[in-house]
């Protein structure tokens, strides 16, 4: 539950919010309890075919007359000499007695002037006084749940962004690490299971309890001794409910892993549906899709088996009170006795009214507490899904930022590696002991077979991820003691498959420079040789939406709003990653035209296996199991690198 109370924490931030729940449910409950109180009056009042002044006046004449008959009985026992303990309970009742008596006299000049003076009289004001109460206990009741849905949706509100702050800076490491579909579980099912505890713990925990502690206090102030009497099997029924939601709680979080993985199913099918439908993967797809939503049915019933028991359990006890306040309450009334078993229940025998208002209290305490059975299995849930939302919140970024960031270089002079090892996972180096030196200004194109390190130490270079040992460098700076937002604003990518956004043409290209006007996107555009298209072809113009990924883009098209995002960032180190491998003949030629203007003075990195692209570099390193085996220009290497000679005669099926 630590967790669960840390998103509580958030939200005790809305002070007024928070003060206004608790007088909202702290006037329903008092409202709840005055309604179960007109009872009394109907009973003793109105049922008896009497007004409240003349019930009054009754009730004065009958109090002097016990007040007269016990006093003549305490001076009889003193002349007796009985015992003290004797003579004292007598005197109680007295006491007890003149204070009732006073309280009576007090209220008759108002209830002779204002209230009514016969008994149907009386009862339409009883009832009216009830509907009234109702009535503002409902008005109430709306502006408790309003402020209830505000303090849990902007308490969520704050969670969310947090959380997806903190998602969006970890590495790119971790995203392969952390499943689409677990994370967006986490976002909006458990997000979600988290708002409904919230709404649940502010709302019918503070508001029911309170309900069910105005009903007690009624009830204690006709009588607390018989209500702790009643009140003795409830310990019991908090030992079973305090077991069942530890089992609930680890049910639920099962459950939410169950969801999680259904919904990385649903993502991995849609995602690679072409593939599906080529090798006729449908039922496979079904039977993997059957296997969850059975595994999730069945976490799902095992909470609602457990979730069942509570509302017995409450129901139970509830009941268990009202029984045994009606044997003993009826012992009481109806043998007008103030002991039960010896024990002193009351001063003054009850009457049938307080007896039965005594009842009507203890079942208006039994509605909250019925109430607060669904509580438990949806405040367990939030606990688990609270659990959850934590365990990645609290996460720390594994390339994270210095505290301490020095002042980037004014121009990069040099890109440096130094001695870089790194690996994914500790025992499987993917870089040893790289060292490279790119001057500004110079192209590079890096070459080596599928899985020699290339890409992974494109990555590098932008801090997507840090080295185990050894520098990255710009100048003589290393990369981790600057800000790794003043790195990328340096570095531009295109990678493979070009990146864009289920939005609009400007939106994708203006997210190179979210500053950069129209015009300035109009002629980054035109540079990529991409303004002809967007104008010409798309429906919208600028304004078409791409869909998602880009899908209503063709590869070449996509490729050339990505060249155009990047030109507008205007890096000083662009880094292609297989630019223009997946893309037609006709696009990979513009690209490379465009490329070849761009790159002017400019330094760039291409990660590559095709020699039109190579063609555009200064320089050309190739790489072999994490290391960097030759290095010069393509003219040096035709003469004496086996694979360099490969890709120049269109051949790499022995590197693959």
């Amino acid at each position: 539950m630590q967790n669960f109370f840390r998103t509580v924490k958030i939200g005790l931030q809305y002070r007024l919010t928070i003060i206004g729940i608790i007088a909202c449910s702290l006037l329903v409950a008092l409202f709840w309890s005055a309604n179960i109180g007109t009872i009394y009056p109907m009973v003793e009042v109105v049922f008896q075919g009497k007004s409240i002044p003349a019930y009054l006046d009754s009730e004065i004449i009958t109090l002097e007359d016990s007040i007269a008959e016990k006093t003549a009985v305490v001076t009889r026992w003193e002349s007796e000499q009985r015992s003290s303990a004797e003579i004292q309970f007598v005197e109680s009742q007295i006491r007890d007695a003149i204070r009732s008596r006073d309280l009576k006299q007090s209220f008759i000049p108002f209830a002779r002037k204002w209230l009514p003076s016969t008994p149907f009289d009386t009862l339409v004001l009883v009832i009216v006084a009830l509907m009234v109460g109702t009535l503002i206990k409902c008005s109430l009741l709306m502006a408790n749940i309003i402020l209830v849905e505000r303090f849990s949706q902007r308490s969520m509100l704050t969670l969310r962004n947090e959380f997806y702050a903190r998602t969006l800076n970890m590495s790119v490491g971790s995203f392969s690490n952390d499943r689409t579909g677990e994370l967006m579980s986490r976002f909006t099912n458990d997000t979600e299971a988290l708002t409904m505890g919230l709404k649940m713990l502010i709302g019918k925990t503070v508001r029911e309890p309170l309900k069910m502690i105005a009903c007690l206090g009624g009830a204690a102030f006709i009588s607390w001794r018989l209500l702790l009497l009643c009140l003795i099997v409830t310990p019991i029924a908090g030992l079973m409910i305090g077991i069942l939601s530890k089992a609930l709680k680890r049910s639920n979080k099962t459950a939410m892993q169950s969801m999680a993985a259904m919904y990385e199913l649903i993502g991995d099918t849609f995602k690679s549906i072409i593939a599906v439908k080529a090798f006729n993967g449908e039922e496979y797809e079904q039977h993997r899709f059957r296997t969850a939503t059975t595994r999730y049915y069945q976490h799902v019933m095992g909470i609602a088996k457990f979730n069942s028991l509570t509302r017995p359990t409450t129901e139970i006890a509830g009941m268990g009170i009202v029984a045994l306040a009606v044997i003993c309450g009826g012992y009481l009334v109806l043998n007008q006795q103030t002991h039960l078993l010896g024990i002193q229940m009351s001063i003054n025998p009850m009457s049938h009214g307080e007896m039965m208002t005594f009842f009507a209290f203890l079942i208006g305490a039994s509605d909250p507490m019925r109430k607060m059975a669904d509580v438990f299995n949806l405040v367990q849930r939030s606990a688990a899904a609270a659990d959850r939302i934590y365990e990645m919140l609290d996460r720390l970024p594994d390339v994270p930022d210095t505290q301490h960031p020095v002042t980037p270089p004014q121009k990069i002079e040099r890109l440096v590696l130094d001695k870089v090892r790194f690996a994914y996972d500790e025992s499987n180096l993917v870089l040893t002991d790289v060292s490279l030196v790119i001057p500004a200004g110079q192209i590079v194109a890096i070459i080596g077979p599928n899985g020699c390190g290339k890409s992974t130490l494109a990555k590098l270079i932008p801090r997507f991820y840090d080295p185990q040992s050894g520098t990255v460098a710009f100048n003589d700076i290393d990369l981790t003691t600057l800000k790794k937002h003043d790195v990328r604003a340096r570095v531009g990518l295109v990678t493979q498959n070009a990146i864009l956004f289920d939005d609009t043409v400007m939106n994708n290209l203006r997210y190179g420079d979210r500053q950069a006007t129209d015009d300035q996107i109009y002629a980054a555009a035109k540079q990529a040789k991409a303004h002809a298209f967007i104008t010409q072809e798309l429906d919208d113009g600028y304004e078409t939406m791409v869909g998602e990924s880009g899908g209503k883009l063709s590869g070449g098209q996509r490729q050339r709003i990505a060249l155009a995002r990047a030109i507008l960032c205007d890096p000083e180190i662009m880094v292609l990653d297989e630019a223009t491998s997946q893309i037609d003949l006709e696009s990979e030629q513009i690209i490379l035209r465009v490329l070849r203007k761009f790159f002017a003075n400019r330094t760039a990195i291409l990660i590559t296996h095709q020699m039109s692209t190579i063609e555009l570099a200064d320089r050309v390193i190739v790489m072999d199991k994490g290391q960097i085996i030759d290095d010069g220009t393509a003219e040096q290497l035709l003469n004496r690198c086996p694979f360099f000679q490969r890709i120049a005669q269109g051949d790499l099926r022995e590197s693959a």
